[in-house]
């Protein structure tokens, strides 16, 4: 078994079918705009799962609606999965626990991990995707905007998980053939996914600080759904956006300098604790 993460290519003149998830985050609004500049037709669902960064969901209506506006063939379904998932235990769905700050690669970010997160939202979106190739007759592409930044801390990103996955749903699956698992970022990161989004919204003719700014990576933003530059996922995107020398569009509780210089710092002293 293999799972495609090489660039996707336009099927002769047909418009094939991409279906996503999109949560309203960096990773997965770029996958969207990699499929879109590749000529795709996209269905997106996102999950409510009692999150408490939910107001990610109102970021990914933000960004599909802009996708239409512009006349691309998007649907878009939302699947409320909160009575479920509230009964797992993880700080980024329980009211007990507190969303931990500093680097995303350091071991009490494991507290963000939802058990099995990742292979029920895949579940989800395999049953859909065959269902929608078995009615239309021809093949759906299933994608997700894992990327090897999530290995570290997040076993459901990993491309084993996924392997694995992919094998079992053709395993308990008729027509499985139908569906093709992609992970374009697989082997990348927050940075080289921003830069494949540059060059996508410029093939899409849409303004790149416009789409990311549709977009939230904090896990946990005030009230305001300002962004609070602390949050391990918080620490991962501004470095990325540093590493491509542009500012991040979206808002935070300080000014970007200062969210800046305190990524950086984290960053340091990350560094300086792995290597003693």
């Amino acid at each position: 078994m293999e799972i495609v993460t090489s660039n996707t290519q336009m099927d002769g003149y047909s418009m094939k079918h991409v279906v996503l998830a999109l949560s309203g985050g960096m990773d997965s609004t770029c996958l969207l705009m990699h499929y879109l500049a590749r000529g795709y037709r996209a269905t997106c669902i996102s999950y409510i799962y009692g999150q408490k960064h939910s107001i990610e969901v109102e970021k990914a209506k933000a960004t599909v609606q802009l996708c239409q506006s512009n006349g691309h063939d998007i649907r878009h379904h939302i699947v409320d999965l909160s009575p479920a998932m509230k009964l797992f235990d993880s700080a980024l769905t329980s009211d007990e626990q507190e969303i931990p700050t500093g680097h995303y690669e350091e071991d009490q970010m494991k507290m963000t991990v939802v058990p099995n997160r990742n292979a029920i939202f895949a579940s989800i979106l395999y049953g859909f995707a065959l269902s929608k190739a078995k009615q239309s007759g021809s093949d759906v592409i299933l994608a997700l905007g894992v990327h090897s930044g999530d290995h570290a801390i997040y076993p459901d990103c990993r491309p084993e998980f996924y392997e694995s996955l992919h094998e079992a749903f053709k395993i308990g699956n008729w027509d499985h053939e139908l569906v093709e698992f992609d992970l374009p970022f697989l082997h990348g990161d927050k940075e080289s996914i921003l830069l494949d989004a540059l060059d996508c919204t410029k093939t899409l003719g849409f303004d790149f600080d416009t789409v990311l700014q549709n977009t939230i990576t904090s896990y946990n933003p005030d009230d305001s759904g300002r962004s609070s530059g602390t949050s391990g996922s918080d620490i991962e995107r501004i470095l990325a956006f540093h590493a491509i020398g542009r500012k991040d569009p979206i808002p935070y509780i300080l000014p970007w300098e200062n969210i800046l210089s305190n990524a950086l710092m984290i960053e340091k002293q990350f560094k300086s604790d792995t290597h003693d």
